[in-house]
This record gives C-alpha cells, sequence and structure tokens, in this order.
C-alpha cells in the first residue's frame, strides 16, 4: 500500500510586520526591568540568530478556522478530488480561534468542525477532530492518517496545520518577534499503481522534565493584567534540548526506512529557528559521518517567521509550486519530514516524492 501526498495548499497571511516594526516596543526582561541595549540592536541579534527578517499576520478578520478553510480549498482542488470522499479532517492547531483583540480561545465547536463546515460536506462520516502536539501536530495529523489508511478505516484524509500566534504574543517579549500565523493542508490518501509514498515515521514525547519549556505565562510588563497569559519559551533549554533529540528521531526514522543516507535529497524542517535548524540537520549528517550538502534544507523563515504547525505544510506547497529560490524535488527523491515543539514533542516521517 502506498500513501501518499496527493494535493497540497496552503494560506500565506497579506499582513507582512518586518523587524523595523519592532522598533518602538518596548521589550523588558522576565523581571520587567527594561533591557540594557537598544531595540535597534536587540532586533539586529534577533536577525543573526533566527534569521527571520519578516513575518506574517492574519487581517483582523480572520482566525485560525478561516485560514485553515483557504488552505484546504487549495488542497483540494490541488488533489483533483471531490471533498464528499474525505474520510477524516484533522487538524492540527495550538489555541483555537483567537478573535482579535481578544483573550479567549475558542475551541468549541473544533476548529476542525469549523472548516468542515465551511466546506460545506454533508458527508456525515467524513469525521473532524482537532489536534494538539505542539508544533509538531502537522506531522502527527499526517501520521494518524497513515494508520486510519493502512488499518482501512479510511481512503482520504485532509490534514491541516494552521495557527495566529499573533495573537497569543506578549509585545513586551523579544521572543514574540519570532511568531507569525499561516496555515497548510493535504490531502493524504493511498495510491494504488504507483511507488514511494511514506515509508517511516518516529514520534516521542518528553514530559519528565522537559513539560514546561514551552508554557503560558504573564506579560513581562507587570502592570498588564495578571490573569491574562502569552506563549512563553525557555529557548536556551529548547535549543538543547533540539539538538539532543531530533537528530536522533530523524536517523531512527531512517534506519526504519531502510534507506541511505546519501539517498536524502531534501530535510523539510519544522522553521522555527534558522541557526537551530542548521545545526539539527548538521548533528544529523554527522551521526553517519557525511556533511550536510548544500541546498538540502529549503527555509522559508526568513519571509514568513514561526507559524507553528503550519511551517511545513507551507513549506511543502511552497516546494511543490516552485515557489522557494534554487529549490525543487522531482518524483522518486527521498524527503525527510521533520519537527519539535511544546510538550516536548518531536516527530519525523521519511517519505519517497
Amino acid at each position: 500500500m502506498n500513501i501518499k501526498i496527493t494535493g497540497v495548499g496552503s494560506y500565506i497571511p497579506e499582513v507582512k510586520v518586518a523587524n523595523i516594526d519592532f522598533g518602538k516596543h518596548v521589550f523588558l526582561n522576565e523581571d520587567g526591568s527594561p533591557f540594557s541595549h537598544s531595540n535597534e540592536i536587540v532586533i539586529g541579534k534577533f536577525k543573526s540568530i533566527t534569521g527571520i527578517e519578516e513575518r506574517r499576520y492574519a487581517a483582523s478578520n480572520l482566525c485560525t478556522s478561516d485560514l485553515a478553510f483557504f488552505a484546504a480549498q487549495k488542497a483540494i482542488e490541488n488533489a483533483k478530488i471531490n471533498p464528499e470522499t474525505i474520510d477524516y479532517i484533522i487538524l492540527a492547531h495550538n489555541f483555537g480561534d483567537v478573535r482579535n483583540n481578544a483573550i479567549q480561545s475558542d475551541t468549541v465547536p473544533s476548529i476542525a468542525t469549523r472548516v468542515k463546515h465551511k466546506l460545506q460536506i454533508k458527508n456525515p462520516k467524513c469525521v473532524a477532530y482537532d489536534i494538539l502536539f505542539g508544533c509538531p501536530g502537522w506531522l502527527e495529523g499526517v501520521i494518524q492518517a497513515t494508520a486510519f489508511i493502512k488499518a482501512g478505516m479510511a481512503k482520504k484524509c485532509l490534514v491541516i496545520g494552521a495557527e495566529t500566534l499573533s495573537r497569543v504574543v506578549d509585545p513586551h517579549d523579544r521572543d514574540s518577534m519570532i511568531y507569525s500565523d499561516g496555515a497548510g493542508a493535504t490531502i493524504i490518501e493511498s495510491v494504488s499503481g504507483d511507488y514511494g509514498g511514506i515509508l517511516a515515521h518516529e514520534s516521542a514525547t518528553f514530559a519528565y522534565d522537559e513539560a514546561d519549556y514551552l508554557f503560558f505565562g504573564n506579560s513581562y510588563n507587570k502592570e498588564c493584567d495578571p490573569n491574562i497569559r502569552y506563549i512563553k519559551m525557555h529557548g536556551r533549554k529548547i535549543y538543547e534540548f533540539a539538538l539532543s533529540n531530533v537528530p536522533q528521531a530523524m536517523a531512527s526514522c531512517l534506519d526504519k526506512s531502510g534507506i541511505s543516507i546519501d539517498e536524502v535529497k531534501k530535510i523539510l524542517i519544522h522553521q522555527a529557528n534558522e541557526k537551530m535548524d542548521e545545526a539539527i540537520v548538521n548533528r544529523f549528517y554527522k551521526l553517519y559521518d557525511r556533511k550536510m550538502p548544500e541546498g538540502v534544507m529549503p527555509m522559508i523563515i526568513t519571509n514568513l517567521g514561526n507559524s507553528s504547525v503550519a511551517t511545513i505544510p507551507t513549506l511543502l506547497d511552497l516546494l511543490v509550486n516552485g515557489k522557494i529560490e534554487k529549490q525543487q524535488i522531482h518524483k522518486g527523491d527521498v524527503l525527510i519530514f521533520a519537527s519539535v515543539g511544546a510538550g516536548m514533542n518531536v516527530n519525523a516521517f521519511v517519505y519517497r516524492y
């Protein structure tokens, strides 16, 4: 059985927010004290570490479910399928529909149910549900869809990653510059008379010491309402965790697939931090006594920032459609997908395009 990605689509919000737009922000330390450096220096250091120059924010009238719907429409059209034939809609997000200038997350009904409604799918046997798995959520959704298809429970699945992180950031925290909004969607189905597809996968949750590396916390501005929480992270701990665990997960997955490291053409990794991603992939190749090949890791973080669960399906859509400069894939190419995020969760799968 060959389980393949037969349709791709993404929605990239139109609102561009450049680094310079943070120039007048009042960034504070965790204890509420002001930074000793100017915003110009802070932003410069941020760019050199993360690689981010600008990010995209959803228009004020749109929520996560809207972005997910737009991406889903494109994936369905790309796959040339009747949406009534979809067996599962699996939607990865983290914060639900957070309306502009609101303080509550809205997840009733589920975001997947809202997308099914927007798609006007009548078939009640098309089951729609959400998955909360941090930034690796879209990958985990693909892994679940693969399991459903292998078990004979489904033939076609729509897997979406969508998020509006701009609605849950603390404007006084410099880490707020990392996050962005977006959505990516894929159709996963069993394809006869073809070869390749998903060859192996790996998933893990590290929660003994690592559960709170990403968390919800108060604003660094002590004058803000203490009952309003924002996304926070222990950046150094996450960096060290990712370097220790993601390369191992990728290698374990590759070894399970029986594919040689020399056959890998592209690595589609969660776009969280350019330097961290480069370090992860370099360490992965070192496990096989190889050097990281030039161009193996396509990046979109420079202009799109970190849109969590949306980064990898968006990256895939742009790559498939030739919209990333000096990057392309061909039929038969071996790809590794890998992600790390809140939980702390790590996953990967090997795919022959």
